[in-house]
């Protein structure tokens, strides 16, 4: 097995009314793992470009960019996958009127959950809420293995 580059990819903690977006990007409904909206870094834009450019084509959100809290590895041993995260909070542009779309046609199932809820939801990575509700400090949560 030959071993490839990190990719790179950032996600947003898009928080509404003490409430995080969850998507669910796996195809069909077959997967209960839900994660962060966001995605892979193309390269000449800044990581927030990239991130508010992820967030608009998975949920039709536009987003302003904060602080990152959190940088999250996974990697799949049976494949080589490898990506390192980097989770910034987010919060929605357009305020009270929110209203979510998949225009690219990558997320299946959109989710707003309270912290009590995240906890009963299956999620990637496994530290977020406490990296997210935490102290402000950014948190680095080291490799783990990918959950298919």
């Amino acid at each position: 097995m030959r071993l490839a580059r990190p990719r790179l990819a950032v996600r947003a903690a898009v928080l509404h009314r003490d409430r995080l977006l969850m998507v669910n990007a796996y195809p069909g409904q077959d997967s209960d793992l839900w994660c962060l909206p966001g995605g892979g870094v193309e390269p000449g834009q800044s990581l927030p470009e990239n991130l508010m450019r992820e967030v608009a084509e998975e949920t039709g959100l536009i987003v302003s960019v904060g602080a990152p809290f959190l940088i999250n590895e996974f990697h799949d041993p049976a494949s080589g996958f490898h990506q390192v995260e980097i989770q910034f909070r987010a919060m929605p542009v357009a305020g009270d009127d929110i209203s979510l779309a998949d225009p690219m046609g990558v997320v299946n199932r959109f989710r707003w959950v309270t912290r009590a809820e995240l906890a009963s939801l299956r999620h990637k990575p496994d530290s977020l809420a406490a990296a997210l509700w935490g102290d402000a400090a950014a948190h680095y949560d080291a490799l783990e293995t990918i959950v298919p």
